[in-house]
C-alpha cells in the first residue's frame, strides 16, 4: 500500500513540476527574447521619459508594445508584477519530487553498491551537499572574478570546470540514473538560489531607492543581469538531465559523466544560440549559427559514439547457456520456460514476488508474468532500467531470453 500512495505522490509532485518548470522557463525564454529584440524608441516622449528600448508585437489578436526604461519610469506603477514564484515554485516541487522519488527509496534508488558501498544515510547527506556546496563554490567565483577584466569568460570557464567536476563525482558515487538527476537538481538549486538571494534582494533595493527618492546604484541591475544570464544557459543542459532519467543508454553508460558532459555541453552551445539570433537580426551581434553547428556536432557525436556494438552473428545457443553473454534461442517449449523462470526467480522475485511487490507488480507465477509482459519486456529489454541499478546482476544475455520469449508471443505453460 506504501508504494501505491508513492505512486501518487510522484505523479501529482512531478504534474507540479513540470507545471511551474514550464512557467519558469518560459518566462525567462521570453525575457531574454524582449531584451535581445528591443531597439531604441522612436517617439519623442518616450526618450523623454527615459525608455532604453521598446519592442511592437502582435500576438492573439491584439497588439503589444512593452518598453524598458533605462533606469526607472517617470513614476512607480502602483501594482508592479514580480517574477520569482515561478522560480521558487518549481525548486520546491523539485525537491519534493526529488525526496519521494530517490530519498525516500536511497537505498534502492540512489546508491550503486558497485560504485560506493554506503549507508542510506551516509548517501542521502553527500547527495544534499552537492546542493549546498555547489552553490556557495559558484557564488564565490561570481563575486570573486565577476567584476575583472574578462570577468564574463573567466566565470564561464571556472563554472563550467564545476560543473565537469560535480558531474564526474557524482556518476562515480551514485548510480547512473540518480547522479544524472542530482547534477540536474544542483544547477536548478544554484538557479533559483540566484533569484532569492540576488536577483529579488536587488531588485528590491532599486525599488526602495526610488521610493526613497535616492539614487539608483547600478549595481544591483548589473548583478541580477549577470544571475539571469547564468540562469539562461544552465536551462537546456538542466532538463537534459532531468529528461535523461528516461533513457538508460544516457546513465547506463561506462562514462556516462563524459555523456553527461557533453549533453549539456551542447544544450547551452544551442541556447547561445538562440540568445543571440535575435540580436543577429537586429545588426547587434554576428552570426551565431556556428555556436548551434558545434552543439549539433557534439550531439551526433555522442550518437556515434554510445550506438551499441552490432549483435554477433552465428549459431544460435541452447537456452541452458543463459549464464554466457551470447543470445540463447528461444523455442518456446517447457524447458525455455524454465530457463526464463529461474532468470526471474533470481533477478526480478525479491521486488516482485510474494514477499513484495513494488509498483504493485508480481511476477512470481506464469499467469501474471504473462499480465505484465508488455511492461517487462520495456523495462528489462528496451530501457534496461530494471533490475533498478541492476542490483541483482542481470546479465546481457537473461536479458535476450526475456526478448526472445516476449518477441516469440510471451507464452507461459
Amino acid at each position: 500500500m506504501e508504494s501505491y500512495y508513492l505512486d501518487w505522490a510522484n505523479l501529482l509532485l512531478r504534474w507540479v513540476h513540470v507545471i511551474t518548470a514550464i512557467a519558469w522557463v518560459g518566462s525567462s525564454f521570453y525575457f531574454v527574447f524582449l531584451d535581445s529584440s528591443l531597439t531604441p524608441p522612436v517617439d519623442e516622449d518616450l526618450k523623454k521619459q527615459g525608455v532604453s528600448g521598446e519592442l511592437w508585437a502582435v500576438h492573439g489578436g491584439g497588439f503589444y508594445h512593452p518598453v524598458k526604461f533605462a533606469v526607472k519610469p517617470p513614476e512607480l506603477p502602483k501594482h508592479l508584477h514580480w517574477f520569482y514564484w515561478e522560480s521558487y515554485s518549481t525548486w520546491l516541487s523539485g525537491f519534493a519530487l526529488f525526496t519521494v522519488s530517490y530519498l525516500w527509496n536511497a537505498g534502492t534508488y540512489l546508491i550503486d553498491k558497485s560504485l560506493m558501498n554506503w549507508s542510506s544515510g551516509a548517501a542521502i547527506g553527500v547527495a544534499l551537499s552537492f546542493f549546498v556546496v555547489f552553490w556557495m563554490l559558484y557564488d564565490g567565483i561570481c563575486q570573486i572574478f565577476g567584476k575583472r577584466k574578462n570577468g564574463d569568460a573567466i566565470v564561464g570557464a571556472l563554472v563550467l570546470l564545476l560543473v565537469c567536476l560535480a558531474s564526474w563525482l557524482a556518476c562515480h558515487w551514485f548510480a547512473g540514473r540518480a547522479a544524472f538527476l542530482l547534477v540536474g537538481a544542483m544547477i536548478a538549486t544554484a538557479m533559483s538560489a540566484n533569484v532569492f538571494f540576488w536577483i529579488i534582494p536587488g531588485q528590491r533595493k532599486v525599488i526602495a531607492s526610488i521610493k526613497a527618492g535616492q539614487p539608483v546604484d547600478p549595481v544591483h541591475g548589473q548583478r541580477g543581469k549577470q544571475r539571469s544570464v547564468h540562469n539562461t544557459y544552465f536551462t537546456l543542459p538542466v532538463l537534459f538531465a532531468m529528461l535523461s532519467n528516461h533513457y538508460s543508454f544516457t546513465y547506463s553508460h561506462p562514462q556516462n559523466w563524459l555523456v553527461l558532459i557533453v549533453m549539456m555541453l551542447a544544450g547551452a552551445l544551442i541556447r547561445q544560440f538562440f540568445v543571440m539570433r535575435h540580436g543577429y537580426k537586429l545588426g547587434r551581434s554576428g552570426n551565431p549559427l556556428p555556436y548551434a553547428l558545434v552543439g549539433v556536432a557534439l550531439i551526433l557525436g555522442a550518437i556515434v559514439w554510445m550506438r551499441p556494438p552490432p549483435a554477433p552473428v552465428g549459431p544460435a545457443v541452447a537456452i541452458n547457456s543463459v549464464a554466457s553473454h551470447a543470445e540463447p534461442a528461444w523455442a518456446g517449449g517447457q524447458n525455455d520456460y524454465v530457463a526464463l523462470q529461474k532468470v526471474m526467480e533470481q533477478r526480478c522475485y525479491q521486488c516482485h514476488g510474494a514477499q513484495l511487490q513494488m509498483k504493485n507488480v508480481r511476477l512470481d507465477s506464469p499467469a501474471l508474468l504473462k499480465q505484465h509482459a508488455q511492461s517487462v519486456y520495456q523495462q528489462v529489454v528496451v530501457s534496461k532500467i530494471m533490475p533498478i541499478n541492476n542490483a541483482t546482476g542481470m546479465l546481457d544475455a537473461e536479458r535476450a531470453l526475456v526478448r526472445q520469449w516476449f518477441e516469440g508471443g510471451a507464452k507461459t505453460p
